[in-house]
């Protein structure tokens, strides 16, 4: 795999429930905000098809298909069961990686049916989901490093 460039940007469905919530727009909040990241969103929640359940299925499956990565807000996993398991289950047909966000600013945990898909968990920290990203679809490790201030007595 390349790394993520403007002419590669990484493909990235976010997990959605036909609406863009603000767990949704955060996650776009802070893929926005940093620089020389660059990604193509697959997911498309405004695209609720007609049809039932079954063309819903078909839409996710598009959308999932055409991403190297997804990323789920585990707090779905609480407001709709069947399609989180849906999708997480499609993630892992296609061979797509899974990243798992943390419930944002609540004491809940991630669901075990999360887990148990998720290659990887991380808290709403924007430096940790993009490292997270280009690890699990570019396989590309962070090349940062944190500085740390101290004094020698």
């Amino acid at each position: 795999m390349s790394s993520v460039s403007q002419k590669n940007p990484v493909r990235i469905f976010v997990g959605h429930l036909w609406h863009a919530d603000h767990d949704y727009q955060r996650i776009f909040e802070y893929l926005e905000s940093v620089n020389n990241f660059y990604y193509l969103n697959t997911s498309q929640p405004d695209n609720l098809p007609s049809g039932g359940r079954e063309a819903q299925k078909e839409e996710l499956r598009r959308q999932i298909s055409a991403a190297e990565c997804m990323v789920l807000p585990a707090a779905l996993h609480a407001r709709n069961q069947d399609i989180v398991d849906f999708m997480l289950h499609c993630a892992k047909a296609f061979d797509k990686p899974i990243i798992a966000l943390e419930p944002f600013g609540a004491k809940e945990t991630v669901p075990k049916a999360v887990l148990d898909f998720s290659d990887e968990v991380v808290p709403w920290d924007q430096r940790q989901l993009i490292d997270a990203i280009k690890r699990q679809a570019r396989h590309e490790e962070s090349t940062r490093f944190d500085v740390i201030d101290f004094t020698l007595d």
